[in-house]
């Protein structure tokens, strides 16, 4: 049974991202924390697919992730070869992207939104050895990032990009691994509650006397949001309804969320493209921007949607979620239950896999589109 719940999360945190990159509204990176959001969920995912298929998840993850990939390399790289791109073996980090693509310079910014495929693609490498060591080592393997993005900020270890992102969003991961295991939901409001605000407190803390360069947008200001982000997904998913019955019951709005969900990863590629070239190519006032940029990405779902049907070995759709619906049955996963005292040595591993989820330029204009 899907977690509804949880596909909700992640229909939310995509319409963010596009609303974010056609608004430039800085005040949406603190109201919800997409990105960190998107890595939780997926960590919780890649968790439920080792604890079900061993190493082989890691291939099941790559073979939905990459193949929507090259199919936007496939029109992108020829174009920006034809307008200067210079040809060498790093284009074959098109197919694989543990580092940055090569990228011209208008490249760089309408594809920029590959850092997150490149993170993505990193975390699931490092999930085989992660999980095992975070249920052995929960707590310290859970500061461990945090920790190193510390020493980055205040200079002590160097800030390759790469290592900078583990520091920044490998955190929110292992939230989604304690998220699988039911860790949030065992521990009591009295615990929780203290948790959030001391990181929420912190992280407000770092960012409010740290602004950046476009204030206090989130994307400027690594610590403050890694503190800020771990608050919010505690709280959204330790303190996750019971049911979703108010979301079944509304056949459209479920629709939605069930497309957003299986086109999340066509949207997140295809839409930075899009706002770039809609704002280059047309003088529009902020609603009518949003209005077009929304309808061309509904054009590229439509058009490359189907490469996550394929990648997922399910039947090519043109819109999914729409078949005929079964009787839903009330929600019930323990996994998103309100959370209550229990006691330590329960313990409780949820069982079926959530859904699915998904930088070259240089960290001005790459953290532009986070």
């Amino acid at each position: 049974m899907r977690n509804r719940y949880v596909d909700l999360l992640r229909a939310l945190a995509i319409v963010r991202v596009v609303v974010y990159h056609t608004t430039h509204w800085a005040f949406l990176t603190i109201a919800f924390p997409a990105m960190s959001v998107m890595f939780a969920l997926a960590g919780s995912l890649m968790a439920a697919s080792l604890d079900s298929r061993g190493v082989r998840a890691v291939g099941r993850r790559l073979r939905r992730l990459l193949p929507a990939l090259w199919v936007l390399a496939a029109f992108f790289v020829p174009a920006m070869v034809l307008t200067g791109l210079t040809v060498d073996w790093r284009l074959l980090y098109w197919g694989f992207p543990l580092f940055d693509p090569p990228a011209n310079a208008w490249g760089a910014l309408a594809l920029s939104a590959i850092w997150y495929l490149r993170d993505y693609l990193w975390f699931v490498l490092l999930s085989p050895l992660a999980l095992p060591l975070f249920r052995r080592f929960p707590i310290p393997t859970l500061a461990a990032p945090y920790v190193l993005l510390v020493l980055i900020e205040f200079g002590v270890v160097p800030a390759h990009t790469v290592l900078k992102d583990v520091g920044l969003y490998f955190g929110a991961w292992l939230l989604g691994f304690a998220h699988h295991d039911g860790m949030l939901r065992r521990l009591s409001w009295r615990l929780l509650v203290p948790c959030v605000a001391v990181l929420a407190a912190a992280g407000a803390a770092w960012f409010l006397t740290h602004p950046g360069p476009r204030g206090y947008d989130l994307n400027d200001i690594r610590l403050g949001n890694a503190l800020w982000s771990a608050a919010f997904i505690v709280a959204l998913l330790g303190f996750a309804p019971a049911t979703t019955a108010w979301l079944e019951r509304r056949a459209g709005l479920l629709r939605l969320v069930t497309v957003l969900n299986s086109r999340a990863l066509t949207i997140y590629l295809w839409h930075m493209p899009i706002v770039i070239g809609v704002a280059a190519v047309l003088s529009l006032g902020l609603s009518a921007r949003l209005a077009v940029v929304t309808l061309l990405v509904a054009v590229a779902v439509a058009l490359f949607g189907w490469v996550e049907d394929v990648s997922a070995r399910r039947r090519p759709v043109l819109l999914p979620g729409g078949g005929r619906r079964r009787a839903t049955v009330p929600q019930t996963d323990r996994s998103v239950m309100l959370p209550l005292p229990v006691s330590r040595s329960s313990r409780y591993v949820p069982v079926g896999e959530l859904g699915t989820p998904s930088t070259f330029s240089p960290d001005p204009v790459r953290a532009s589109i986070r």
